[in-house]
């Protein structure tokens, strides 16, 4: 699923976010690639992991991007806190603190080691598709 934020979407985050500078990477490096939340998680996990190299065969190649939003679907979508969070969010959208709150709270969540910044890209992406839409498409297909 390609998912975009425009350039008015980016800017209403920003001043949302100002006070919050893990964000404001996030933002910054999202506004570079045009809206586009795979993109910039990349760029920011390659930033954030410059010293590990990871190679694949040709044909192995896995979004990395993907892959990290599978495996935080088994810790977000059963947790309820994580829940009553997006539906705090989506009830006031236009509350910074909701919303670092929320940002803080994947942080904490995941036994994964990301950042805020990268973080703060996968809580866009989340609101931006919703919690339900996200747990389903992540859900793994039975072959």
């Amino acid at each position: 699923m390609n998912t975009q934020y425009t350039s008015t979407e980016i800017n209403q985050k920003r001043q949302l976010l100002q006070n919050y500078d893990p964000a404001q990477e996030a933002l910054t490096v999202l506004e570079q690639h045009q809206g586009q939340l795979d993109e910039a998680f990349d760029q920011l996990w390659s930033q954030t992991h410059e010293s590990e190299t990871v190679t694949f065969e040709k044909g192995e190649k896995r979004s990395l991007w993907k892959v990290t939003l599978e495996v935080l679907r088994t810790e977000v979508c059963g947790d309820e806190g994580f829940r009553s969070k997006i539906l705090d969010y989506n009830k006031n959208p236009g509350s910074a603190s909701v919303l670092t709150g929320l940002i803080v709270y994947l942080v904490e969540l995941t036994t994964l080691t990301i950042p805020p910044a990268i973080a703060t890209i996968i809580v866009l992406y989340i609101i931006k598709i919703g919690l339900n839409v996200f747990c389903e498409y992540t859900q793994p297909v039975d072959n």
